[in-house]
């Protein structure tokens, strides 16, 4: 997956050979946001500035411009993937959602 990241935010990047123009798509906000380019620099100047416009108008209509998560989420595996992972955290002395978590972390941090 492609994305750029602003201040904290990421965006989905998108190619599309059509109109020879790459789309981005503000992810996690409580309303949506895009923004177009043909080049790289460009992309990033129009992610600025679609950012910092929805940023102001949630600030002027008192929204919070996140949404919010809660911390939780159910995750449908194979009865066999749900064994072998509870058996590798019991291995590893943590329960199952430290295993997710490990697991999540590894797949999502930066770098």
């Amino acid at each position: 997956m492609n994305t750029m990241e602003l201040d904290g935010y990421t965006a989905v990047i998108q190619y599309n050979p059509q109109t020879d123009e790459f789309r981005g798509e503000i992810q996690g906000l409580n309303g949506g946001a895009d923004f177009y380019g043909k080049t790289p620099d460009e992309l990033r100047r129009e992610f600025r500035a679609s950012l910092d416009f929805f940023l102001q108008t949630c600030a002027k209509h008192g929204i919070e411009p996140r949404k919010s998560v809660s911390g939780k989420f159910m995750v449908r595996v194979s009865p066999e993937l749900h064994a072998r992972a509870a058996a590798a955290a019991m291995a590893c002395g943590i329960s199952l959602n430290a295993l997710v978590e490990r697991a999540l972390r590894h797949e999502v941090q930066p770098g």
